[in-house]
């Protein structure tokens, strides 16, 4: 079992940056392929960015694909979400997720998920 926790959303302009993260507690975090998910208002949420559990595979939605990277760091505990170039459909509750296997991570059928951090980008 893992307890996730977002921290680093904020306001910005547009073509700023901002810097996720999410700190995990609990056993055996290295058994966790990562993810990063959205819900902008009124809309369903979607797949940000994916991770494999040594870092080594990385996945992106087309919408991000570019300007976003996607990181762990293992020995921390921690996934990151660089996000660059932030535009305002960028704006959105940001999610993390943990999942024990790529495909659930990618589609957000995970068992875990940290409590959202707001990012909203002004235009």
């Amino acid at each position: 079992q893992v307890s996730l926790v977002e921290h680093g959303g904020g306001s910005v302009e547009t073509g700023g940056s901002l810097r996720l993260s999410c700190s995990a507690s609990g056993n055996q975090f290295t058994s966790y392929y990562m993810g990063w998910f959205r819900r902008a208002p009124g809309k369903e949420r979607e797949f940000v960015a994916g991770i494999s559990w040594n870092g080594g595979r990385d996945y992106y939605a087309d919408s991000v694909k570019g300007r976003f990277t996607i990181s762990r760091d293992n020995d921390k505990r921690a996934m990151y979400l660089e996000m660059n170039d932030l535009q305002p459909n960028d704006t959105a509750v940001y999610y993390c997720h943990a999942a024990f296997s790529m495909p659930d991570a990618l589609g957000g059928a995970g068992l875990y998920w940290g409590q959202g951090t707001q990012v909203t980008v002004a235009s």
